[in-house]
């Protein structure tokens, strides 16, 4: 067995364990090492080994990295990474459960209910192996697993757009930003809107999420007025198609959730520590995007 053929399946679930990829490699990393280590003609079934794992190294990981996260200057989002980076997605499973809103809604689980929920929502694992995996009794493991689901899916939509619904709504987006066609806007967003940014203490971002349209749309009424918008893309990162956009001297990157029809959740990152992965290829975070075939 060579271990690369599993790599790209390992990072895929490390990277939804921890929602961010740099964390993830390393911990592909290390799985590698003790693979070496390991006596190999003695294991019967190397993908349950290595997804055993990865899945606890990432335990451990995800258990340090909150207590991190709480202490983030403004919103914790993901690391964004290009849909082609991100593993294999050839199931409805895999893809949904690496979309960025999913991978923001699990931030609000524990660690084992959310490999609880990666395990069996996306790799289909038996409770048995799952309650082996996390420590649990397989009872405990099915409770955690609905509690999970019930959790990441509050105030999604039941009908996932598809692709070309949800560029067009960014597309449409976009638009009525830069003109400041607040009536435009108004009809885009749901009335429960939420955005969040994350700037990192790097860049100048809103430090709490804003609640509702009318917020909502006053903050983006100030970013039009402030900054110059200028070098957009629209590119596919986690799935679905995002905007990459420069707001005055830096990057930002622009993706949402869809409730109803409307933008329900929407997400601003513009930490550059987090944005190298979607820049294209000879930029760093710093510089413009650049023009290319998806320009707006």
């Amino acid at each position: 067995m060579d271990f690369e053929d599993y790599r790209p399946m390992l990072l895929g679930l490390a990277y939804r364990l921890l929602g961010s990829m740099w964390d993830a490699e390393d911990i592909v990393q290390e799985a590698w090492l003790r693979w070496q280590g390991t006596d190999q003609s003695q294991v019967r079934e190397p993908r349950a080994f290595l997804v055993t794992v990865v899945s606890r190294l990432a335990l451990d990981q995800l258990r340090s990295a909150r207590v991190k996260r709480e202490a983030y200057t403004g919103p914790w989002l993901p690391e964004p990474v290009l849909t082609s980076q991100a593993g294999p997605l050839d199931t409805a499973e895999l893809r949904d459960t690496v979309s960025y809103a999913t991978l923001h809604m699990m931030e609000k689980l524990s660690p084992p209910e959310r490999a609880v929920f990666v395990l069996r929502e996306a790799f289909e694992l038996p409770y048995d192996e799952i309650a082996e995996i996390v420590g649990s009794s397989v009872a405990n493991a099915r409770q955690m697993h609905h509690r999970a689901s019930v959790r990441v899916s509050e105030g999604r939509d039941r009908f996932t757009p598809s692709t070309e619904d949800h560029a067009r709504l960014l597309r449409s987006f976009m638009e009525a930003a830069e003109r400041g066609d607040l009536e435009s806007l108004t009809e885009l967003f749901h009335e429960d809107v939420v955005a969040w940014n994350d700037g990192g203490g790097r860049v100048r971002a809103a430090l709490r999420p804003i609640l509702g349209r009318r917020k909502v749309l006053a903050f983006f009424s100030g970013v039009v007025a402030r900054y110059e918008t200028h070098e957009v893309r629209l590119i596919e990162v986690n799935g679905h198609p995002a905007l990459l956009a420069r707001l005055g001297e830096n990057s930002q990157l622009i993706t949402f959730a869809v409730k109803d029809g409307r933008i329900s959740h929407l997400y601003g990152l513009a930490n550059p520590d987090k944005l190298a992965r979607v820049m294209p290829e000879g930029h760093v975070p710093g510089d413009p995007p650049g023009p290319g075939q998806d320009d707006l």
